[in-house]
């Protein structure tokens, strides 16, 4: 029986909690709870169905309540982003996603708020006194349906032109669970692979195809229908479990749930994450200096 998650944490819940090859922390911070699950081996990538990396999950109070943008919880999470992120170089931010489709507009609304400054060079940085800023290049790269180009192919052929030293892609995610849409954020050196929340899988963009590190950072929006159901019926036989796929995704017609206050969501957890990523790529300069920069 398969529950479709691309949370870590969830997939370790549903292998079972002691599994060998993995290494699992939690703590407290900033009024929010950070795991660092680590896949050390491919026998444990295969028990979870995941790649061999880092993939940490912040769990934050929920993205309807206000928060302002220079709340600690932005400082927090651009910190953890930063441990993944080599010292020094360029930087590619590529936000996945339709923007005409709001669960899945995580990517596109987030980059939108990303200081790019590759321009920023030379005699213009120095008497702007932004000097100090990191390289960093912004791409939003939309989905196959509307530009005819695969994510894949639109994220290195950039890459083989302006040759940053990492990757840092942005996109909807999905869950197992109701409680975690708009709640969670899931940050992973193992890249990410387009599409993968809604059956719609497209090659995959990590350092191994792209040839740089490749930083994923998503937020789920959207529950497998499937998944939902068998979880709040506790299905644990494989006969309900194809009785009712066989239901609610005739012909492998997947439906996914999202919360009727998605727009609130998507637009709070951009704010959240192109905050926290500015956080990350700019260290030497404050965040209200970056603030007054956008």
């Amino acid at each position: 029986m398969e529950r479709r998650t691309d949370l870590a944490v969830e997939a370790r819940e549903l292998a079972g909690e002691d599994i060998s090859g993995v290494d699992f922390t939690t703590r407290k911070e900033s009024g929010m709870e950070i795991s660092r699950l680590t896949v050390k081996n491919h026998s444990a990538g295969v028990k979870l169905k995941k790649d061999i990396g880092t993939y940490i999950t912040i769990d934050v109070p929920a993205m309807t309540d206000n928060f302002l943008s220079t709340d600690e919880r932005i400082l927090s999470i651009g910190k953890e982003i930063n441990r993944l992120l080599p010292v020094n170089g360029l930087v590619l931010v590529c936000g996945l996603g339709n923007i005409e489709i709001t669960p899945d507009a995580l990517g596109p609304k987030s980059v939108s708020r990303v200081l790019a400054t590759r321009h920023i060079t030379g005699e213009l940085a120095r008497s702007t006194g932004l000097d100090r800023l990191r390289p960093v290049a912004v791409l939003s790269t939309g989905v196959t349906g509307q530009t005819g180009i695969e994510t894949f192919e639109y994220i290195e052929s950039i890459v083989s032109k302006v040759r940053p030293n990492a990757v840092v892609v942005i996109d909807a995610l999905a869950s197992r669970r109701l409680t975690r849409l708009g709640c969670t954020v899931q940050i992973s050196d193992t890249g990410i692979s387009p599409g993968s929340g809604v059956q719609n899988h497209r090659k995959s963009i990590n350092r191994k195809t792209v040839g740089v590190p490749v930083i994923s950072i998503g937020v789920p929006t959207v529950v497998d229908a499937v998944t939902l159901v068998c979880d709040m019926l506790e299905v644990n036989d494989a006969k309900t479990y194809e009785q009712l796929k066989a239901s609610l995704a005739p012909d492998n017609r997947s439906m996914v749930v999202t919360p009727k206050e998605i727009d609130l969501l998507i637009d709070r957890a951009s704010r959240l994450i192109s905050m926290s990523l500015n956080c990350a790529l700019q260290t030497s300069v404050d965040l209200s200096v970056i603030e007054s920069l956008m």
